[in-house]
């Protein structure tokens, strides 16, 4: 069976074409695997985790805490904290970490790049806390100011960066940032949604304090996602959320809480997701990830440069370490207007401002169109998009 053929919902037709998915970015779709295993779950083993000593139980438990040991092992993590999300596990070290060890006049840092996931958050704190956030710009060249980056790390505590932005698709200098940072003392959180998907990382190795990504942009299901954290990190962090499975102890004059991961994972976790994400992990063991990432970035830029010559103003750079993502704009023609003419044969895109919008901002637009590739696309659906863009500009322009 081919990879495509794996992927019951590539097989439908919109609008009476072939459906051609270019949204990975926001979601990718899941392979057969994925489906079979959550429902298989919930069919024959469905029951709650930690609790109980009947079989269901524990074929319940040992599914979820079978994607918790997959993780540390590809990743190379010796905590991980299973979340809901990206958004979920930086709204962790916000209130877990951030509410523990930063007080009134402490900077963190972060960019202009970064998803509203990692703003807002820290929006909250430093209202709650007198935190003070500084912002690095991006440059012309859709780079982060690395000059402004290394000035705003005195007195820093914490650093926030994207590890591949969703709307430009560049990857950040992250080694460099890591290490410029712990120079200073400062703990590095890295928001990964959109580099894990991409790249092979040892997060040990890496070397970031905290790093957070989704199952539902890798090809798992969607509301589950995971933090990991170094053992330093973990330690001087707190719960922000109580109540069954993450406590040791509790009596009416007060509790004690787990010393492991369950400590950050207060009630019936998401053993459904969990199982269904350990079902990703291993179907992508069967390809390797580099060469997708080289083939699909190569797609991308050839796409990128296509959309130039029909007049476009393309958002990034495409090189061998960025994501293929390419956000782009015609001089006349309305981007929510694109996307409804290209949903019309198929193809499926996005538009808006990507939650980023002092990205977008930045750049001095509003939104953009985005298409994303991911693993099931093909250089084949890349040249019809291409037509297609074409046939809409001698048209519509």
């Amino acid at each position: 069976m081919s990879l495509r053929d794996q992927f019951p919902i590539l097989q439908r037709e919109v609008n009476g074409y072939p459906l051609v998915y270019l949204d990975n970015a926001a979601t990718t779709q899941k392979p057969q695997v994925v489906l079979d295993a959550m429902s298989h779950y919930y069919a024959h083993s469905n029951a709650n985790v930690h609790r109980a000593v009947h079989t269901l139980a524990g074929e319940a438990t040992e599914g979820y805490e079978a994607c918790r040991t997959k993780l540390k092992q590809r990743y190379n993590a010796e905590r991980v904290i299973i979340t809901s999300g990206t958004t979920e596990a930086i709204n962790l070290v916000a209130h877990g970490w951030g509410r523990a060890n930063l007080q009134k006049g402490d900077a963190v840092v972060l960019t202009e790049m970064e998803h509203h996931s990692d703003i807002v958050p820290w929006q909250m704190l430093a209202e709650e806390r007198g935190v003070e956030l500084r912002y690095v710009p991006v440059l012309p060249d859709f780079t982060l100011d690395m000059d402004v980056f290394s000035a705003s790390l005195e007195g820093a505590k914490l650093v926030c960066v994207v590890h591949t932005s969703n709307v430009l698709g560049v990857r950040n200098p992250l080694e460099a940032i890591i290490e410029q940072s712990h120079a200073v003392g400062a703990r590095v959180l890295i928001d990964a949604a959109q580099g894990v998907p991409h790249a092979s990382i040892d997060f040990t190795e890496f070397g970031p304090d905290f790093m957070a990504f989704s199952a539902h942009k890798m090809c798992g299901p969607t509301g589950i996602g995971a933090l990991l954290v170094t053992p330093a990190a973990f330690d001087e962090m707190q719960p922000f959320m109580g109540g069954g499975d993450m406590i040791e102890t509790v009596t009416v004059d007060g509790s004690t809480y787990q010393t492991n991961e369950h400590k950050f994972e207060a009630g019936t976790p998401r053993i459904a997701e969990a199982i269904g994400w350990s079902a990703a992990l291993d179907w992508m063991t069967s390809f390797d990830l580099d060469v997708e990432h080289a083939r699909l970035v190569d797609i991308a830029g050839w796409v990128a440069q296509q959309l130039r010559e029909l007049g476009m103003t393309v958002y990034g750079r495409h090189g061998p370490d960025d994501a293929a993502v390419v956000s782009f704009l015609h001089p006349t023609i309305n981007s929510d207007d694109m996307a409804h003419l290209l949903d019309a044969r198929g193809f499926a895109v996005r538009t808006g401002h990507h939650c980023a919008q002092p990205l977008l901002q930045r750049l001095g637009i509003s939104g953009t169109v985005r298409a994303s590739f991911y693993i099931y696309n093909t250089r084949d659906e890349a040249e019809a998009f291409v037509a297609e863009m074409k046939d809409i500009v001698e048209t519509f322009a």
